[in-house]
């Protein structure tokens, strides 16, 4: 996209559009500017609602793709694309996967995380060459974050992704978005105007952050990673999760503090093995295969021990 066809394309973006509500916010007290943010910012979970269908159909892709080996992978450019680090970032210490089962890409690598390299975006070959060097592949799925929708960098990469079978999906507040041409979900969140004319760090970005917060825990719950409402895949890497992991054995199974740091200790650190040991009253070894065989998930492992308890009984009645 040349200078002239950005300039019109802005022209057309809610995003770049100024906000009536905010025209003389620099002449207002402290205060004034606060509730003004405030209300704008009240705004953003509704609009997020709307697209609740095609944020749904987009975590049934990721989490086949998850159950095939597959990886998402979130890509983007400033503001858009450190929030897809951040939500990859995350996911080992909450729900125990390996770093590279969600990745994020940004526009200038690394060092755009904590500086501004705003230029990185112009170049869509460079989105292709992030995803190669990574290998990306069909059975990932990808998720092209933009505010505004026309960041080459993002473009480059998602038609990659697309020619090669790969599920693709955009994030976009621009009904406008060219990422929506590429995309086989096209999830808009349509925040309007920013209080700041085009600062998309600020109901863009929110309305972002909580779309991705949906798509991976959304994901790790139909994984199994999450048993009722507690992260029973967490990584106890420090003092805090270490205490977290010994409250949510309490939580999960109604046992004494006691228990679960005997349970927590036999299991080695492994609080979803705890649980099945404190709730069966087994071996850690045992627990483990029961998880296996369950694909991970705690409900189903406990099913599983079940039949086989029952089918046990049976033979030894028949006997």
């Amino acid at each position: 996209m040349d200078i002239d066809s950005v300039d019109e394309y802005l022209e057309r973006a809610t995003t770049e559009s100024r906000n009536v509500h905010s025209e003389h916010i620099d002449d207002l007290p402290v205060i004034e500017i606060l509730r003004i943010i405030n209300e704008e910012d009240k705004g953003v979970p509704f609009a997020v609602e709307k697209a609740l269908p095609s944020i749904a159909a987009l975590v049934e892709d990721v989490v086949r793709a998850f159950n095939n080996d597959g990886r998402l992978v979130y890509i983007g450019a400033g503001t858009s694309g450190r929030l897809g680090v951040l939500d990859a970032s995350e996911c080992p210490p909450t729900f125990g996967v390996p770093p590279s089962m969600v990745v994020g890409l940004i526009a200038g690598g690394d060092a755009a995380l904590r500086n501004s390299i705003e230029g990185a975006e112009d170049h869509p070959e460079n989105g292709v060459k992030a995803l190669k060097d990574i290998d990306f592949s069909a059975q990932d799925v990808l998720v092209g974050i933009t505010a505004s929708g026309a960041a080459p960098y993002v473009l480059g990469a998602m038609e990659y992704a697309r020619n090669l079978g790969a599920a693709v999906a955009a994030i976009s507040c621009n009904r406008q978005s060219k990422t929506f041409e590429i995309a086989h979900h096209k999830i808009l969140i349509e925040v309007g105007p920013e209080v700041i004319t085009g600062s998309t760090r600020m109901k863009a970005g929110t309305a972002q952050k909580l779309v991705l917060n949906m798509i991976t825990t959304a994901s790790m719950i139909r994984i199994g990673k999450v048993y009722g409402n507690l992260m029973v895949d967490l990584m106890p890497v420090n003092r805090k999760l270490i205490a977290r992991s010994k409250r949510l054995i309490r939580q999960a199974t109604g046992c004494s503090k006691d228990e679960a740091e005997a349970a927590f200790l036999a299991s080695g650190g492994k609080p979803k093995i705890a649980i099945l040991m404190t709730i069966l009253g087994i071996g850690a070894d045992q627990a483990a295969e029961l998880i296996e065989r369950g694909d991970g998930q705690l409900s189903e492992a406990i099913r599983i021990y079940s039949k086989d308890k029952g089918e046990s009984d049976q033979k030894n009645k028949g006997e």
